[in-house]
């Protein structure tokens, strides 16, 4: 197991970098954040995974052990190969994966390239406890709902749909928007509509 790598930085193309090392060059695949923070001709070290496979031997490296460990982690997870865990220390650092997978918030992980809502999930349940939020991290607050949605939600809500039911429903569908949401409220109101279905009718009011 070559666990680090300390040497000269030879090359750097994209995410893969060449750290000589006693005269060896060794190919070290990291994130391309990692990679523009190196320089060439400089010293550095590296903190390495050396995957071993029958017609391969890739060595992947990080800044700190704790992008280490968390990268280790995630390889444990079915369905995450290396590329995918380097994937997720691309955009996610190691206190918002811990912080993620504390607050059973499966959202981060949907915005990695590469994994999908199901392997998002699959992260997060096979990370519950072996992955401690930080101290000083706090989940971070839900966004109070813009007044668009708002008013949609009332809206539904007037026309005799369950709050509970009306908010998942405008959710669904300002996640599902290309705008993110940013719809005027007779077009949010339409989609919101479509998506409870006319088979859903709103219950009737008793009458007094």
């Amino acid at each position: 197991m070559i666990s680090s790598v300390r040497g000269t930085v030879l090359s750097s193309t994209g995410s893969l970098v060449v750290i000589e090392v006693g005269g060896v060059g060794y190919a070290v695949q990291v994130t391309p954040q990692h990679a523009l923070s190196l320089r060439l001709g400089q010293e550095t070290r590296v903190h390495t995974a050396l995957i071993v496979r029958e017609d391969d031997m890739s060595l992947f490296g990080f800044a700190t052990p704790e992008e280490l460990d968390t990268f280790d982690l995630l390889r444990g997870v079915s369905g995450v190969g290396p590329k995918s865990a380097l994937g997720v220390l691309a955009t996610l650092s190691p206190d918002e994966i811990a912080t993620a997978v504390a607050t059973e918030d499966d959202a981060p992980f949907r915005k990695v390239s590469g994994i999908g809502p199901k392997t998002a999930k699959l992260i997060v349940v096979s990370l519950a406890g072996k992955i401690l939020a930080p101290a000083h991290a706090t989940p971070a607050a839900k966004a109070p709902a813009s007044t668009t949605t708002q008013s949609v939600v009332t809206a539904l809500v007037g026309l005799g749909w369950n709050e509970r039911v009306a908010v998942q429903a405008v959710d669904e569908v300002v996640e599902a928007a290309t705008e993110d949401g940013a719809l005027p409220v007779p077009a949010l109101l339409r989609l919101a509509l479509a998506r409870l279905g006319p088979q859903k009718s709103a219950p009737q009011r008793a009458e007094s």
